[in-house]
């Protein structure tokens, strides 16, 4: 097949891109490169450079490729950033999202989407493991863009039923490649794992933001999910819509979840550094605890993470960072 993979220069596109070729697909990646490392793309796929917010760019991808599907990582995804910034969110991950999946609909004739979104759309939710059917409250723009992106490819099919989409909603993506080949960095990064790593790796201060959500400790607590098992999730949600049609949502994620607190002392365990942590207050927008009931995407893709242990997960991301 070939498929499109929109923001295939960034972390989790990159990893998608390689988990394609490997089982023989041809793919073209599509990034602007404004938050992606072109190094990070396998040299066996096509990159062309575009944004997803310029219609003539997009009319010249789809003009002269076929794509049995499109892939969709291309979004802004700092739930502080989008606190501070939300128009620059709505902009890129809402209005450019449309003008790709229409561009995509109406000249390239794709029916086929995967869209990457996030467990953010639940907001503070109130059963927890969350089920898919949950209510959804956002409690941040960048929560609030993802489902608004999902409600219109929703509105896609309500035109034409021959579209057919699966929407996964990430929890806490993470780790590296096994052999610290490919991993996570972004600018500006934001998340608890690189952040601690790169801590130790300098032994200077961590910033631990808030200790006084309702928790065990009284840290966030987030369910971690190793980024090669997170892209077989679409590997399988792919094969889904491909053989079947239809559309779907699911979470992806293991269904546990860590404190903070406990992400930091396995960093300091995995690195052997005992880097100092100070406590400040919480971001805009964190929700005390997201965990996934990850039911569903068992039952119905036979979805079972390899490599989403902790000390796994941060492991690999040391050796990655380590490099």
């Amino acid at each position: 097949m070939k498929i499109l993979v929109t923001g295939g220069a960034g972390y989790i596109g990159s990893f998608m891109v390689k988990a394609l070729l490997d089982k023989g697909d041809s793919v073209v990646v599509f990034d602007n490169l404004k938050r992606g490392d072109r190094k990070a793309v396998d040299s066996n796929a096509l990159f062309i450079e575009g944004d997803i917010l310029n219609k003539e760019d997009l009319v010249a991808l789809f003009s002269n490729n076929d794509f049995d599907a499109v892939m969709h990582f291309a979004g802004l995804i700092s739930v502080e950033e989008s606190s501070k910034n939300p128009q620059l969110y709505f902009e890129n991950n809402v209005n450019g999202s449309k003008y790709l999946f229409d561009a995509a609909y109406s000249i390239g004739k794709v029916k086929n989407f995967i869209f990457s979104s996030t467990a953010a759309v639940y907001g503070n939710p109130m059963q927890i493991p969350i089920p898919e059917d949950h209510a959804t409250n956002p409690t941040s723009p960048y929560g609030e863009t993802k489902l608004m992106t999902e409600q219109n490819l929703k509105n896609m099919r309500e035109k034409d039923n021959s579209v057919n989409f699966s929407i996964l909603r990430y929890f806490n993506a993470c780790g590296a490649a096994l052999d610290g080949s490919l991993g996570e960095n972004h600018d500006p990064e934001t998340h608890i794992i690189p952040l601690a790593i790169k801590a130790a790796g300098s032994n200077s201060e961590f910033k631990l933001y808030g200790i006084d959500y309702d928790t065990s400790d009284g840290t966030c607590v987030r369910d971690y999910i190793h980024v090669i098992d997170l892209v077989e999730s679409h590997v399988l949600a792919l094969n889904k819509i491909l053989s079947e049609g239809g559309e779907s949502c699911y979470n992806v994620g293991t269904g546990e979840g860590f404190t903070n607190r406990q992400v930091i002392e396995m960093v300091k365990r995995v690195s052997g550094v005992d880097f100092p942590v100070l406590e400040v207050e919480r971001r805009e927008g964190d929700s005390t605890e997201l965990v996934a009931d990850v039911r569903k995407i068992k039952n119905e893709l036979g979805f079972a993470p390899k490599y989403s242990e902790l000390q796994t997960i941060v492991e690999s991301a040391w050796k990655w960072h380590s490099k």
